[in-house]
């Protein structure tokens, strides 16, 4: 009844732990979603307003998007990249996620991943029926494959087509890519292509954050949406920007998208020009400075010789690495945290890693995030008071997993 290639897939574990969480709640228990990540905060009110000043949209729209959304998107991402796009670069989804999948479908070569990578792409790559190269980083390179690296896997057969995951800010890691240069050598001199999943982009902590695709534009094809930075992931509006060297790539999706989701909702189509024409750059600051100090506070009080783990850089995540020999799988792992503490996290395994390794993506956005913006002026610093006041579960949490830690 099923085909053998779907038979080894199970529900994606992000969209299972929330399920999970909830129905543990459910049942009474106190559940810290350290585990799903999802946006805290509200969607802008002139985001909001605009998609019910367009509620009475009903027509289907142009497969590719709506031809003023694309333009709108085309001068945002050209300011921010550095790169003249135009509105025929850009193709509107509903998610990014499913323009990713169309294109594991229509690709024909191997997929370089990096592990840790988020959860998707792998089951992506096999329902393509594409090979996995899968790359094993270090600490020590924020969680980021090296050049030589890459290459090495190029070299073993360069007439293949091969298409590199890159996603920086990095979900499960929490780190920024720091030698894209170095990458974009490789990607000029030999044959691949870069998908770079920017999704956390306009959350990176650090200013002016930096796209392989100003390296080797020509080569990258950017994929980014509403969902994180706007707290608008159900939604599910996302968009791919291809460069015109790569318009065979564009044009298949196009015919894939005409027979699978045909357009994407038009009234969040409108509202989503909204969401880029305007000016949102304080309630992005207000975010970036929320998170940036919820993620410090759980790395501070997290770090220890027990517990390995790297400073936040941008997005919503951490990746601690728990020094502990008494289970056997991180699956195990995250099992009996679970049931001991009632803190959700999601296993190392989940994301490519080998399943003995102590690894967990830890996710801290378990607050009410619009009554934390809604209290705090701009650019105030915040302090352990103020996290304690409005990120309690957090506090609380955290505390909880420490305890675990050094109890284990």
């Amino acid at each position: 009844m099923l085909k053998n290639i779907i038979k080894g897939l199970e529900q994606s574990s992000t969209l299972k732990i929330n399920e999970i969480s909830a129905e543990l709640e459910d049942k009474g228990k106190k559940i810290f979603r350290f585990g799903f990540g999802q946006s805290p905060f509200q969607i802008p009110n002139d985001i909001v307003e605009a998609l019910k000043d367009n509620a009475y949209q009903n027509k289907y729209l142009p497969i590719q998007g709506l031809k003023e959304l694309r333009e709108t998107v085309a001068k945002f991402a050209s300011i921010k990249k550095g790169y003249s796009y135009k509105s025929k670069n850009v193709i509107i989804g509903p998610g990014s996620k499913e323009l990713m999948f169309l294109l594991h479908v229509l690709f024909d070569g191997e997929i370089i991943l990096p592990v840790p990578s988020w959860v998707s792409y792998a089951p992506q790559a096999i329902i393509g029926r594409n090979k996995i190269q899968a790359i094993q980083t270090k600490r020590e390179n924020n969680w980021f494959p090296t050049g030589t690296e890459i290459e090495e896997i190029i070299l073993k057969d360069k007439n293949k087509n091969y298409l590199l995951f890159l996603n920086s800010p990095n979900n499960p890691s929490g780190q920024v890519c720091k030698n894209l240069e170095e990458i974009s050598e490789i990607t000029k001199k030999h044959n691949l292509i870069i998908l770079s999943d920017e999704i956390y982009s306009e959350l990176s902590f650090e200013k002016g954050f930096k796209s392989i695709s100003s390296f080797c534009p020509e080569k990258t094809i950017i994929s980014t949406g509403l969902s994180k930075w706007c707290g608008a992931g159900g939604w599910r509006l996302g968009y791919f920007i291809i460069p015109d060297s790569l318009n065979i790539l564009r044009d298949s999706i196009n015919v894939l998208a005409s027979e699978t989701f045909s357009a994407v909702s038009a009234p969040i189509q409108y509202a989503a020009i909204t969401a880029y024409k305007s000016d949102h750059s304080e309630y992005i600051d207000r975010s970036k400075n929320i998170l940036k100090a919820v993620g410090n506070y759980v790395y501070e009080n997290l770090k220890s010789n027990k517990v390995l783990i790297n400073k936040p850089q941008g997005g919503f995540y951490l990746m601690p690495e728990f020094l502990n020999k008494k289970f056997n799988t991180s699956a195990e792992m995250c099992d009996n945290i679970l049931k001991e503490t009632g803190v959700a996290l999601l296993p190392g395994s989940d994301f490519g890693f080998d399943k003995k390794k102590m690894l967990a993506r830890l996710s801290f956005t378990d607050f009410d995030g619009q009554k934390f913006m809604m209290q705090i002026k701009n650019k105030q610093e915040i302090d352990k008071s103020l996290i304690l006041k409005f990120a309690p579960k957090i506090v609380e949490g955290v505390d909880k997993l420490k305890k675990w830690s050094t109890s284990t």
